[in-house]
């Protein structure tokens, strides 16, 4: 679609809107370890967050700094460099979240 006539058109993105964040609470996070598909290299993988991409990556980067690992947060999951997945349980469940 390059231009519409029509003031009350609404352009369909085929894209859903984001979902709100889940208060901590009802989070059910759920912490592994994987190595398939990454060189041989450890990572502790945290999946199962529902809410906004820009909290996932906030909750990313403060595992990240509270580890003093690196990681990434993509696809809904975030990946801790490292196996810290007992440290990594105990601050999520210090923040409230349910592991």
């Amino acid at each position: 679609m390059v231009f519409s006539t029509n003031p009350d058109f609404k352009y369909d993105t085929g894209m859903d809107a984001e979902a709100a964040t889940l208060p901590k609470e009802k989070q059910r996070l759920r912490i592994s370890l994987d190595k398939k598909n990454r060189g041989g290299k450890t990572v502790t993988l945290i999946t199962g967050f529902r809410g906004k991409n820009e909290d996932l990556i906030a909750l990313c980067k403060y595992l990240k700094v509270k580890c003093g690992v690196g990681g990434s947060a993509k696809d809904g999951e975030i990946i801790i460099q490292g196996d810290v997945r007992q440290k990594i349980a105990d601050i999520l469940t210090k923040d409230g979240y349910k592991i």
